[in-house]
């Protein structure tokens, strides 16, 4: 996959993308300062060389019934290249887990759980997570409120070369 050197009028696309990815074209070229083609043209090609992975809708959790928000740090016995990998492929099959970083430090993995209520998620952390090989620790805090959620990378508008 071959980058393509971004100039402004790519970043202000990939600026108003990541701010409404449902922005039609025409709006998107009015916005950058060329017409509809040449703008959808460039959007090709930032997805073609992976400036943009991907689209999707933002949920609101709590209307769908998933109340609780957990963050679990995650220690393993082991940090073998191919226990971290194991690790990181179980994380796959579960639903329940959102987001998953691997960590240096103390802590090897911190994941985003979500679950419809407390008893959900205990239910989550005995019999999938604290029972998956080669965890030695799961420590966990309570998400109470979203202050502040800004997905993706701050776009710089201003060409610093």
């Amino acid at each position: 996959m071959q980058r393509v050197k971004l100039d402004d009028i790519d970043r202000r696309i990939l600026h108003d993308l990541q701010g409404n990815g449902r922005i039609t074209n025409v709006e998107l070229a009015k916005n950058a300062g060329i017409s509809a083609p040449p703008c959808l043209r460039r959007v090709r090609a930032l997805e073609e060389s992976g400036y943009i992975e991907g689209y999707h809708a933002q949920l609101h959790s709590e209307s769908l019934g998933f109340g609780v928000t957990v963050f679990a740090l995650v220690g393993l016995q082991s940090q073998a290249e191919a226990d971290l990998k194991a690790f990181e492929e179980k994380v796959q099959n579960w639903p329940l887990v959102r987001e998953c970083f691997m960590l240096a430090g103390e802590n090897d993995f911190i994941l985003k759980v979500v679950a419809k209520d407390w008893d959900a998620y205990q239910q989550f952390l005995t019999h999938e997570l604290t029972s998956a090989p080669n965890v030695e620790h799961v420590k966990t805090s309570l998400g109470i409120r979203v202050s502040k959620f800004l997905p993706g990378v701050p776009v710089d508008l201003e060409n610093n070369g």
